[in-house]
């Protein structure tokens, strides 16, 4: 069986909680019976780049752009996380980017509307 470990001194986002960047993810065996049926994202603020917020999901990264992307994510500041179905993926990721749009042309919006938004795209 799998635990889930987390790193005690990273800093903790706007919601209180670890981002997923930083946490030592393993899967619990229930989990991973539903591991493709979901994809796990974080939405973070560049501070090193343009200071635009970005988003990565990190259940689609592959080999050439795992350890870049991962890095860029953990020097970023941590907006917003979690999972979209696999189902209407392409949907999620839209109003995903439409809400990055609003967030990078300087409105402003919380974790809450977020999560209102992106709540048809979340597993139960």
């Amino acid at each position: 069986m799998f635990v889930k470990h987390t790193v005690a001194s990273t800093p903790r986002g706007n919601s209180g909680r670890l981002p997923l960047t930083a946490m030592a993810v393993c899967l619990t065996l229930r989990d991973m019976a539903f591991e493709s049926d979901k994809i796990m994202f974080e939405i973070y603020k560049e501070a090193a780049y343009t200071g635009l917020y970005r988003v990565v999901y990190f259940t689609e990264l592959q080999d050439h752009n795992k350890e870049f992307e991962i890095s860029r994510a953990m020097a970023g500041e941590h907006f917003y996380d979690g999972f979209i179905k696999t189902y209407r993926k392409e949907q999620a990721k839209e109003a995903i980017g439409k809400l990055l749009e609003r967030l990078n042309g300087g409105e402003a919006l919380s974790t809450q509307d977020f999560a209102r938004e992106l709540k048809p795209f979340m597993p139960s």
